[in-house]
């Protein structure tokens, strides 16, 4: 979810705090979070997982959520899943919370019908 130069420019810093996809952390610093190195972090770019905001000098900057994303995939790895399969599995994974949200909303609609 990548946002646009002027979207994050407009926020207040008050708003920057609480938004989970503002991009805060530069590689280094996210790698570090992670427990990873920045190889890592391209890596999910160049699988299409994560796309990073870049900064005006061409610097990836992640948010709170790509870096969510990216620990959830360290485990998977960690446990000895392959990246590509890790990394799919992740966005599976996401699909499938989303169609349980989609189909219990779907539920309190007819319930709520009756």
């Amino acid at each position: 979810m990548k946002q646009s130069n002027s979207d994050v420019n407009e926020s207040s810093a008050g708003d920057k705090f609480d938004d989970q996809h503002y991009p805060a952390y530069n590689i280094g610093t996210a790698a570090q979070m992670l427990n990873a190195t920045p190889g890592f972090l391209r890596s999910l770019d160049e699988a299409n997982l994560l796309i990073p905001h870049r900064s005006e000098g061409g610097h990836r900057r992640y948010s709170r959520f790509q870096l969510r994303i990216a620990s959830r995939v360290r485990d998977l790895l960690d446990q000895g899943t392959a990246l590509d399969a890790a990394c799919r599995i992740v966005v599976l994974e996401d699909q499938l919370a989303a169609a349980r949200r989609a189909n219990a909303h779907l539920q309190e609609v007819i319930d709520g019908s009756d």
